[in-house]
């Protein structure tokens, strides 16, 4: 199956501001987002609307599967997954663990859309 769109770049210190100033609505968004992006591109995973009831009904599932589905991308593309759902651990370090748990995720994701975007 050939690719789909590619999605989105955004700059992890952007989600992480926008969530705290909407008090968490906009990381709601953002998950919804990313995983509607990842199953359009790829065309597997759990897509937008699941990974939405995830986050209201069991939140940290999304923590896991997220980086996984990143992992999967690239691993169909031939290469490491720099990320796997082992990456969600980061989130159960005090204070700070969320924070670096979004910029390894988004990080992650930004460089597999920045490979592979077409030049214009």
């Amino acid at each position: 199956m050939a690719p789909g769109q590619v999605g989105n770049v955004r700059a992890p210190l952007a989600v992480i501001l926008l969530t705290i100033i909407t008090l968490g609505i906009y990381g709601l968004y953002w998950q919804y987002s990313v995983f509607k992006e990842l199953k359009e591109y790829s065309g597997e995973g759990i897509g937008g609307g699941l990974a939405l009831l995830f986050a209201f009904l069991i939140g940290i599932v999304n923590i896991f599967v997220l980086p996984s589905e990143i992992g999967g991308l690239y691993t169909r593309d031939g290469q490491t997954p720099p990320v796997t759902g082992v990456t969600g651990c980061w989130i159960f370090i005090p204070l700070v663990g969320w924070f670096i748990w979004l910029v390894k995720v988004q990080g992650r994701m930004n460089e597999f859309w920045a490979g592979h975007t077409s030049p214009v």
